[in-house]
């Protein structure tokens, strides 16, 4: 069995807080089994397309691909590959000094605490590159440290001293940095007064209708409007008006207990905060991440960050609006009345997708305060006939007492209504050329298996098809009349990953995937100014049995208008493709490496006997052709 400070989050939550074996299937089970039966027969007839337009037959692919690049096939090799006529390059990795007077990355001691503390910070995930006049400033989330990476200076991989775990906690949060071309290089502007490092020490203001319920008030904030600090920050969002959506997902892993006999509440435990952190220690140097002495402070993580990149001096803002859960990103559209709809998805085996909908609209150059603050919270249910519905979550339907109850507590209001249960949902991205939205659905080992966290029911079927889904899958949704603030929507499955050379049946995929743009896991996702969707993968990197084939860990081009995927990059080995933002002038793509040599097996990307460090690589084409 695998060392607990070996296990992934999820596998780690499930250990501190385990579902039951046994799925209540109760009133569900006739249903389940019957859509079974009808997968297994659309597989035998030709596969999912099948079941006609809520599918694609690679039949009905355009002659002429919208592709500017020839596709690239899958690799295990230690570096980046990209497809003929293209070039990348790193910007910035892990540890590089964003001011002068800050050392530079030391490989044999990985640094100190304050040293990192004015480096950029570890394991990148969401960005954004935002203009601020003739100057460009790239704002990345960083979302944890690699433990064994960070202290593999120590014989154990392990934390010895205080320095190491402030060292590994100040690699946490949000790096924002000026970055600069130089004829043909990308480089950080060190020194720039945008440069900042936004920690799990930041001061941060808390908003919206939680901001000052009992619940998140502490010792060091009686008032519970002002919080200190973000991490595991995973995906992102920007706004219309320019500032930076930074969103918290594994929160929990961070808290511990000191009082062996301190009873976690039931709010605690659907959140998975435990008496044991993920092994990094923080309660030891912080007081305030020991639940037991200050139980309400995990109340005030697992939110949307909003933060203003060309106002270094201003608190990030926690929008409790948009709700408390694991957020993988925070998918920002404006509706054509005017209204902020913001898509968002809950990143845990059998949790939900949610909508915010803001009450006041957004006009160019008026006030924006109120528009992540003062809104109304749905999530979705999907129908097995391809309808859906966003289900309001409000006093009334949920039976609990506030709005700011639901604020802090919402997976557990988004249970009360009966919300459909997900395969973990990822990004979430919305078409710029037409009224729909696209989520990841990166895998869920539990599905028909077990409940989630909150004992809700996890069957086979509509969005979901798979029991013990090691693939994933992205689903498609429209709203209705082309309106992003209805209640109704209709669904469908853009494609099913899976392996064709090992399965023939559902795990094989969709007739969109083949042997020779095959991948498990989407994760990222993210459309390009034309209207392409861009599919990031998180998965398995074996390269055997059920993923015999599939290589390292890639990014792929989709077109929506054919269903049509081609492979476009491959990242080194056990790394993460993550994080995707493009120039101004749309000549360079920025693309984040995340978690290189996890499990000891790379040196990217400086090579030789070099630790391996995350990075932000930028891609140009060599004509210098837009590129996306």
């Amino acid at each position: 069995m695998k060392n607990f400070d070996d296990l992934s989050f999820d596998e780690q939550d499930e250990v501190v807080n385990p579902r039951p074996e046994d799925n209540d299937f109760d009133r569900i089970v006739e249903l389940a089994l019957s859509r079974r039966d009808v997968f297994k027969g659309v597989v035998a007839v030709g596969g999912i397309a099948a079941l006609g337009q809520n599918f694609f037959n690679q039949s009905a692919f355009a002659a002429d691909s919208r592709f500017a690049f020839t596709p690239i096939a899958t690799n295990s090799l230690d570096d980046i590959t990209v497809p003929e006529g293209y070039s990348a390059q790193v910007v910035t990795r892990w540890g590089d000094p964003l001011w002068s007077d800050a050392a530079e990355f030391d490989h044999a001691t990985r640094g100190t605490a304050e040293s990192q503390a004015r480096s950029f910070g570890d394991n990148i995930d969401g960005m954004e590159v935002y203009a601020h006049g003739d100057r460009m400033l790239l704002v990345v989330n960083n979302e944890y440290t690699n433990r064994k990476v960070m202290w593999g200076n120590r014989e154990e991989g392990k934390f010895e001293t205080d320095d190491d775990i402030k060292k590994g906690k100040a690699a946490h949060g949000v790096t924002v940095v000026e970055i600069t071309r130089e004829g043909d290089d990308w480089k950080i502007v060190k020194d720039s007064e945008f440069n900042r490092r936004i920690t799990p020490d930041t001061e941060m203001d808390l908003t919206g209708p939680a901001a000052g319920h009992d619940l998140l008030k502490t010792a060091a904030d009686p008032n519970g409007t002002l919080s200190l600090g973000t991490w595991n920050n995973c995906g992102n969002g920007s706004t219309p008006w320019g500032t930076y959506l930074a969103c918290e997902e594994n929160f929990n892993g961070y808290y511990s207990s000191s009082d062996e006999n301190f009873e976690f509440t039931d709010e605690m435990k659907r959140y998975s905060v435990s008496a044991k952190d993920r092994g990094y220690g923080w309660a030891k140097v912080d007081e305030r991440f020991d639940v037991s002495k200050h139980p309400n402070e995990s109340n005030r993580n697992g939110y949307v960050v909003e933060i203003d990149p060309r106002e270094p001096g201003a608190n990030p803002k926690k929008r409790t609006a948009l709700g408390r859960f694991k957020h993988e990103n925070a998918e920002t559209v404006v509706n054509p009345d005017g209204r902020i709809v913001v898509y968002m998805g809950d990143d845990e085996r059998g949790e939900f997708i949610y909508r915010y909908v803001s009450n006041g609209v957004y006009a160019p150059g008026a006030s924006t305060d109120d528009l992540l603050d003062d809104g109304k919270l749905y999530v979705a249910r999907f129908y097995e006939d391809g309808s859906g519905t966003w289900l309001e979550m409000t006093p009334e339907t949920t039976g609990m007492e506030s709005q700011a109850e639901i604020s802090i507590h919402t997976r557990i209001a988004a249970s009360a209504v009966g919300a459909t249960t997900m395969d973990r949902p990822e990004w979430v991205a919305a078409n710029p050329k037409a009224p729909e939205i696209y989520v990841a659905l990166t895998n869920n080992k539990n599905r028909g298996i077990k409940p989630n966290a909150g004992g809700d029911a996890t069957p086979a079927g509509g969005p979901n098809p798979r029991e013990e889904n090691h693939y994933g899958q992205i689903v498609r949704w429209r709203p209705a009349d082309g309106d992003h603030t209805s209640n109704d929507f209709s669904w469908d499955l853009y494609v099913l990953a899976g392996n064709p050379t090992v399965h023939d049946d559902l795990y094989g995929g969709s007739d969109n995937v083949n042997e020779d743009n095959m991948f498990n896991s989407p994760d990222g996702l993210k459309f390009d100014s034309n209207g392409l969707l861009w599919i990031q993968t998180d998965g398995n990197y074996s390269n055997e049995k059920d993923f015999a084939g599939q290589g390292n860990n890639q990014m792929l081009a989709a077109d929506p208008a054919t269903g049509e995927i081609q492979r476009f990059l491959v990242g080194p080995k056990e790394c993460e493709v993550t994080g995707l933002t493009w120039s101004p002038d749309r000549r360079t793509m920025f693309v984040g490496i995340q978690h290189p040599g996890e499990r000891g097996n790379s040196h990217w990307p400086e090579g030789g006997d070099a630790v391996p460090r995350s990075a932000v690589i930028a891609v140009t084409r060599d004509d210098g052709g837009l590129v996306g």
